[in-house]
């Protein structure tokens, strides 16, 4: 399937070259049971952020208890560091005047998309339910290129809802996708759960790329590191993803043995959907 509607080519991310900023500093409302506030920790506050060598920048940040970004905070800082460069944004659930405001700052949005309403509350902790990430994804597709990410095994590490998302967004339309892999994180709820086989991953990846054949999908950053990842990603090349961010030395041998040429960048693999203008209505 993949190669029916994609050329030989598979593309290897190192987001080097993308600057993460938070707009909360390590502050965050909701203390979900994946993250509880950890990777806002490695983000460089936006009021600290220096742009050298930065081609692009990630916006992100904690979450208000509605399960929204402050989207409209520091937009002085947020105007400065888009001079010139692709900005990619986390926005949660944000609503119709906050995406007016930073609109003309927004090229992606890599929207966290949930298709179960049971994962929403355990995980979350918020009151809403699948309905309120399918308003604000279509919202948000009237602003800017928006690329679901799809968390699998965020539910503690079973899969909740995962098949469900995809059976929602082929519905709505999709420019591309992104799956990454729940992390045990230390400190969180999670820390002591195990992510989903590998297997189950890959299984995932092969229902997405039949149904969405002429979608590009990308395998993103969050996932385990070691030998989940040695296991995970060549698979995921088997399953015809067309972009691995970071990937194992396994799935690097395995292109090169199947003759995929490589087409390596240095940023987020979010970035590429501007880049490469796969969505002509904001080209």
């Amino acid at each position: 399937m993949r190669l029916a509607n994609f050329e030989p080519v598979i593309g290897f991310d190192y987001p080097l070259d993308t600057l993460v900023v938070s707009l909360t500093g390590d502050r965050c409302e909701l203390d979900c049971a994946h993250c509880g506030g950890h990777y806002l920790k490695s983000m460089t506050p936006i009021w600290e952020a220096d742009t050298k060598g930065a081609t692009s920048c990630l916006v992100s940040g904690g979450c208000d208890r509605e399960g929204r970004v402050p989207v409209t905070s520091h937009l002085d800082e947020v105007a400065r560091l888009s001079q010139g460069r692709i900005m990619n944004w986390h926005v949660g659930l944000v609503g119709k005047s906050e995406a007016e405001i930073i609109a003309p700052y927004v090229d992606v949005v890599s929207f966290d998309f949930v298709g179960d309403d049971e994962t929403i509350r355990e995980v979350y902790g918020l009151e809403v339910g699948v309905e309120k990430y399918v308003a604000t994804y279509e919202l948000l597709r009237s602003y800017a290129t928006v690329v679901p990410h799809i968390t699998v095994g965020l539910r503690g590490g079973s899969l909740s809802g995962e098949y469900r998302c995809l059976e929602i967004l082929e519905e709505l339309g999709v420019d591309g996708l992104t799956f990454i892999v729940l992390i045990p994180t230390p400190g969180t709820r999670f820390a002591e759960c195990d992510p989903p086989q590998p297997e189950q991953v890959a299984e995932l990846l092969v229902e997405a790329r039949l149904r969405f054949a002429t979608v590009p999908l990308h395998l993103g950053c969050l996932r385990p590191r070691g030998l989940y990842r040695e296991r995970l990603d060549p698979l995921a090349v088997q399953a015809g993803v067309n972009v691995i961010v970071s990937p194992s030395n396994t799935a690097v041998a395995l292109a090169e043995e199947l003759g995929l040429a490589v087409d390596k960048r240095m940023e987020c693999c979010a970035v590429r959907f501007k880049r490469e203008g796969h969505d002509e209505r904001f080209v």
